[in-house]
């Protein structure tokens, strides 16, 4: 049997080894064997790759942004030559589905390819004679120090938000990944070492909540990205923001998907079900409540359940399955109580996934596909942020209502709706508040050249990640009113 290795981090163009005195086990959700041992390191190595980035930055914020993007090129060259690598990694420790984690590594590369469009993005203006022989230009020049903390259910995927950017922009970059799922970002560092970034540009430092405490608190970091629950996202955003940090600040969702009667009701249960239950739900763009019109009710309660039922749950590694595990063990015994508190408020199980049995791994932390159907609107079933392979039916009678009990919520991430009518498909769009809409799509996730929206309590900030949005996030504009003294005599 092979050691179980101890995590590095990279700081200053080196693999270094932490100092921390207090470790957790990175463990493979599907058989709960241990992959690794992530440190938690203190604040002190924080506060090292601050140091080298911060003096990286001098040096890269005047590399041209032509050749600051060549590094990219690099990266997008080995992303996909070490595809198949990164999406087995992904699938190891998060569970995931091997089909899901290549859909997330081509996102991922997907926003590099858009970064290497920085000489055009972040492209400044100018008008000349405002005024007699005054011209005026306005330019956009790099922060400084960034960083991400980043969530354990997108490891590949969501870092690339806002790092191509940031690095394109002339920033350097310090990433803190999930505690939960290091691996995949020590694989993506060992690909950018190979760019020839040069050292301090980019920085890895593993850790939990104290190495995130010292991210916020340090004054030479300039701007934080995060992507979690909203409670954290609170948390983060205050304190940060509190630091004087410009911050964006990702949190929870409570994703509806509403079915119009005259929905096509086969091609909707499908898309739904795969948005409710892909990624075993942990994502912040799942379904998590199906809201029927009219005669609706009946068609897609009956086929959305037939489809729970029918999905292949197990080892994401095996090409025959649909869903693989929740997290860990306490996000499993998490999601079980929310489904027996639902149930004891009224709600029916119409399809029961907990407590099954998957042959070989019985250790497991599985959830099936979890249907209950008759859900109170007021219920915390309803209203909380389940992140698990559940899915809640709630009826009303007309598109207003419907309408009204999406705005209702307190999260704003994404909303979606199943008709095939363009008017009543332009109302939902133009009335619905949140920030990613989908008109007949199940995952209304924005391309990498679009942001990635969010409203009410699923967003805090102003800027999201991805296309310009992160280009804006990532630079500050200065101004520069200019006249010269050869103009004076003739104008004045």
């Amino acid at each position: 049997m092979e050691p179980i290795i101890t995590l590095p981090n990279y700081i200053n163009g080196q693999w270094c080894a932490s100092i921390a005195t207090e470790f957790l086990d990175v463990t493979n959700p599907a058989t709960t064997e241990v992959l690794a041992k992530v440190p938690l390191s203190p604040t002190s190595e924080v506060n090292q790759a601050v140091e080298a980035a911060a003096e990286a930055f001098l040096t890269w914020r005047r590399t041209p942004p032509t050749e600051r993007v060549q590094y990219l090129f690099k990266l997008k060259n080995l992303l996909e030559e070490h595809f198949e690598d990164l999406s087995r990694i992904i699938t190891q420790e998060c569970g995931k589905t091997l089909a899901e984690s290549k859909g997330e590594m081509r996102r991922a590369i997907e926003n590099v390819e858009v970064a290497c469009g920085i000489p055009m993005m972040m492209q400044g203006t100018n008008l000349e004679d405002i005024a007699r022989g005054i011209d005026e230009i306005m330019i956009r020049q790099p922060l400084g120090v960034c960083a991400v903390i980043a969530p354990f259910n997108f490891p590949g995927m969501i870092p690339f938000w806002f790092m191509p950017y940031a690095l394109a922009c002339g920033n350097t970059y310090i990433v803190k990944p999930s505690e939960k799922v290091p691996l995949t970002m020590q694989k993506i560092f060992q690909l950018l070492e190979k760019t020839g970034l040069p050292k301090g540009v980019v920085n890895l430092v593993n850790g939990a909540k104290a190495a995130v405490d010292a991210i916020l608190d340090h004054p030479q970091i300039r701007a934080i990205s995060f992507v979690g629950s909203t409670p954290v996202a609170k948390y983060i955003y205050s304190r940060a923001a509190a630091n004087g940090k410009r911050m964006q600040c990702q949190g929870g969702a409570k994703n509806p998907i509403i079915v119009l009667p005259d929905a096509d009701i086969e091609m909707t249960t499908r898309i739904a079900a795969d948005s409710a239950f892909g990624c075993a739900g942990q994502r912040c763009l799942a379904a998590s409540f199906a809201v029927t019109v009219g005669e609706a009710q009946r068609t897609f309660t009956e086929a959305i359940a037939e489809t729970a039922k029918k999905r292949v749950v197990g080892n994401g590694l095996d090409p025959n399955v649909e869903m693989g595990p929740v997290i860990n063990a306490q996000s499993k015994v998490r999601i079980e109580g929310l489904i027996r508190k639902g149930a004891n408020e009224g709600a029916r199980l119409l399809v029961d996934g907990r407590y099954p049995n998957i042959p070989g791994y019985e250790a497991g932390n599985f959830i099936k596909p979890t249907i209950l159907q008759d859900v109170d609107p007021d219920s915390e079933l309803a209203r909380a942020e389940i992140f698990g392979p559940v899915l809640s039916l709630l009826h009303v009678d007309t598109i207003d209502q419907a309408i009204s009990l999406v705005n209702s919520g307190q999260y704003g991430n994404m909303a979606c709706l199943f008709t095939t009518s363009g008017a009543a498909a332009r109302k939902f769009r133009y009335e619905a508040e949140a920030g990613n809409i989908g008109i007949n799509i199940g995952v209304a996730a924005p391309m990498a050249f679009f942001p990635f929206s969010g409203w009410k309590e699923s967003f805090f900030g102003d800027l999201h990640g991805q296309g310009n949005h992160a280009v804006e996030f990532f630079t500050q504009t200065k101004v520069v009113v200019e006249r010269w003294p050869g103009d004076w005599s003739r104008q004045f």
